[in-house]
């Protein structure tokens, strides 16, 4: 599932520090790909795009994946964050 900023895709922000990725990545199964992010020279993590964050999991059915790539998602904080709730629930329910 993707997180996207505020206003995408629109105009956005930039520079909102991003913090839970370590958390999210802690979880089994949970992956945390970057797209519009920038490493700030304090080594925080930043928004820097409008699609933001990738985070995946893997399960043991469709179900399994969905619930732990939300929960991964539920770890992750930036001001504005915005993602959809039905990402993946078409192919479950099919």
């Amino acid at each position: 599932m993707v997180t996207a900023s505020e206003g995408y895709p629109g105009p956005y922000p930039r520079g909102c520090e991003i913090t839970g990725l370590a958390e999210a990545e802690s979880l089994p199964g949970v992956a945390v790909f970057h797209a519009g992010t920038a490493l700030a020279s304090d080594g925080r993590v930043l928004t820097d795009g409008g699609r933001v964050l990738a985070v995946t999991a893997t399960g043991d059915d469709l179900a399994a994946a969905l619930a732990r790539a939300y929960s991964g998602v539920e770890q992750i904080r930036y001001q504005g964050i915005h993602f959809r709730g039905d990402i993946g629930a078409k192919a479950y329910f099919d």
